[in-house]
C-alpha cells in the first residue's frame, strides 16, 4: 500500500495553493494522510481527487474554524496501526513526547506535523514520521513523504516539493552559485 503523507499546508492563510509537485507526487497513492494545519476544506477536496484522505485537526484549524476534524485518528493498513495527530508538543517535534502519544494510541506508526520539518525516527517498535510542510517549512526544504507498506516492510521517502522558502537557505544557495562562477 502506498500512502502520501502531508502536513501544515496552511492554505490560504500562508500560501495560495498546493504546489503542483505535491499533486504529481501523490498520483497513484492508495491513501493520503494529512496531519493538520490544513485551514481550508479546499485542500482536502483537491487531495481527494487523487485518493481518499484521512485528516486531523491542527492548532491553526481551530483558529480558522472552517473544517471540523478530530484531534487524532487511528487506521489500519497492511496489518499496521497508524496513528495520526498534529503533534502539538513543545519543544516542537520532541520525539519522546510523540512516542508517548503513539503508546497512548497503541500504534506502531505515528504520523504528525506541527514542526514544519521533515523527520523520521524509530523508538523501540514505533516509527515516528513527520512529512514536513510543502508550503511553509522551517529551516528545511518544503516536503511531503511517501510511505510504502508491504507486510512488515515499511519504507518512507521524503520528496522535496519546491525551492526552500527560508531566506537563509536561499542565501546559502545563491552564495554557492556565485562561488562556483568565480572558480
Amino acid at each position: 500500500m502506498l500512502i502520501g503523507l502531508i502536513s501544515d499546508t496552511h492554505i490560504p492563510d500562508r500560501r495560495v495553493k498546493l504546489p503542483q509537485k505535491v499533486l504529481e507526487t501523490f498520483e497513484g497513492v492508495d491513501l493520503i494522510i494529512h496531519a493538520g494545519d490544513i485551514t481550508s476544506q479546499s485542500v482536502i477536496d483537491e487531495l481527494e481527487t487523487i485518493a481518499p484522505v484521512v485528516a486531523v485537526e491542527g492548532n491553526m484549524d481551530r483558529v480558522h474554524g472552517e473544517i471540523d476534524l478530530p484531534p487524532s485518528k487511528v487506521i489500519e493498513a497492511e496489518g499496521h496501526k497508524i496513528g495520526v495527530i498534529h503533534g502539538e508538543v513543545y519543544p516542537r517535534g520532541d520525539t519522546q513526547q510523540l512516542y508517548y502519544h503513539a503508546l497512548q494510541l497503541e500504534v506502531d506508526i505515528l504520523v504528525s506535523g506541527h514542526s514544519h520539518i521533515a523527520q523520521i525516527e524509530k523508538i523501540k517498535n514505533v516509527i515516528l514520521v513527520n512529512p514536513g510542510s510543502p508550503t511553509n517549512p522551517r529551516l528545511s526544504d518544503p516536503s511531503v513523504a511517501l510511505m510504502e507498506i508491504n507486510g512488515n516492510d515499511i519504507s518512507i521517502e521524503f520528496i522535496q516539493t519546491g525551492r526552500p522558502v527560508c531566506s537563509a537557505l536561499n542565501f546559502y544557495e545563491e552564495k554557492a552559485k556565485k562561488d562556483k562562477k568565480r572558480d
